[in-house]
């Protein structure tokens, strides 16, 4: 609130524009589909130029991945901030977990929560968009295995643990989201529940035995 009082009127003007483009980007994104929508569409259902879309966005991926970007970079900050006495995988969990659970606060500045959510649907439902996603998701990955090799005081290029525990991490985030976007329930509190569980699943999926006779 503090920083919106201080927004000029110039300042809030932008900020306005971009979020309606963006809600207006992801609204045709999730109804008429991401590849059948074009960046003349968007800007028009703002009543605004193309040349002011590009002010805002690089392109329709971009806009597309705008809000995720804030989650993410939410998550990278939540492990940061996370107690120096957590395992690295237990961090990781806390970190999303709590991203989860202040995910309204998070991204309902920008866009209802509800159509973020129908967003990460079309993500894994459109082969271009799924394709960037996993590109950008190893990106993030990295900078989180970098930031793990510096709270456990390790060499992230001569000790392998960093990477390999990010991995395992985002492993299992892929399989939740792909049970999620394929499931009954969409709800916020359906993945984060999914979430919870199939992290609490990795002991035993990884150092198990599955067999029961």
């Amino acid at each position: 609130m503090e920083t919106r009082a201080r927004e000029t009127l110039r300042e809030r003007k932008k900020r306005r524009t971009r979020e309606a483009l963006l809600r207006a980007a992801l609204e045709l994104f999730t109804t008429q589909g991401y590849e059948q929508t074009t960046v003349d569409e968007i800007a028009e259902a703002c009543e605004v130029s193309q040349r002011t879309f590009f002010r805002y966005f690089a392109g329709k991926e971009d806009a597309a991945f705008a809000v995720q970007d804030m989650t993410e970079a939410r998550f990278v900050a939540a492990v940061r901030e996370r107690p120096a006495h957590e395992a690295p995988m237990e961090a990781m969990r806390q970190a999303v977990l709590q991203g989860w659970d202040a995910l309204r606060e998070t991204v309902e500045s920008a866009v209802p929560v509800e159509l973020y959510l129908r967003m990460y649907c079309t993500i894994e439902s459109t082969p271009a968009l799924l394709a960037a996603h996993l590109r950008r998701s190893a990106a993030t990955e990295e900078t989180i295995a970098r930031l793990l090799a510096e709270r456990e005081g390790v060499d992230v290029a001569a000790d392998p643990r960093p990477r390999l525990a990010v991995a395992v991490f985002g492993g299992v985030m892929r399989v939740t989201e792909r049970q999620w976007s394929t499931g009954d329930d969409f709800s916020l509190e359906a993945m984060r529940q999914l979430t919870a569980t199939c992290l609490d699943q990795v002991g035993s999926a990884l150092t198990g035995n599955w067999r029961t006779t």
